[in-house]
């Protein structure tokens, strides 16, 4: 079964990038530092940031659906990022890394099916997701910090 990992458009975050500090906070958004790598995973260019590499922490909703399973929550985008562009049937490593969430919804954002599974392992759950009725998407999250981290639509 093919399908398609992607980040989130950069033109959402193109407006932060070089705003002082103090402009991100009138926003509660954090300027942060990357001191180590993997540990500060973009989800723009789907990359992890380099040791002293900028990243913006935010607040970001990543389910704006009419349904009881809206959600935001803090992701880290590199300051100046370009946005990724997966082939298809590719993990991209930054998810190959961390053992991950995947959550699976149907057209009107209902929850249909979730799991976790070893980053490493994650195109067999994807493929069993897909075969389930219903399921239109499945949006990833670092399964410990719990945070949005990709969305899988069916390929063509």
């Amino acid at each position: 079964m093919s399908f398609q990992v992607s980040g989130l458009p950069v033109a959402q975050f193109a407006p932060l990038f070089g705003l002082s500090d103090t402009e991100l906070a009138e926003r509660d958004i954090v300027r942060h530092t990357a001191d180590k790598s993997p540990g500060f995973p973009c989800r723009v260019s789907l990359l992890d940031a380099a040791p002293g590499e900028t990243l913006l922490l935010l607040n970001f909703e990543h389910l704006a659906v009419a349904s009881p399973y809206r959600s935001r929550h803090a992701i880290y985008v590199r300051e100046y990022a370009e946005e990724a562009h997966v082939a298809a049937n590719v993990v991209p490593e930054v998810l190959r890394r961390r053992l991950l969430s995947l959550r699976a919804f149907d057209e009107r954002g209902m929850l249909l099916d979730a799991d976790v599974v070893d980053g490493r392992e994650v195109e067999g759950l994807i493929e069993r997701m897909f075969g389930e009725p219903g399921v239109e998407y499945i949006h990833v999250h670092n399964a410990k910090p719990g945070c949005f981290a990709a969305r899988v639509d069916r390929g063509s």
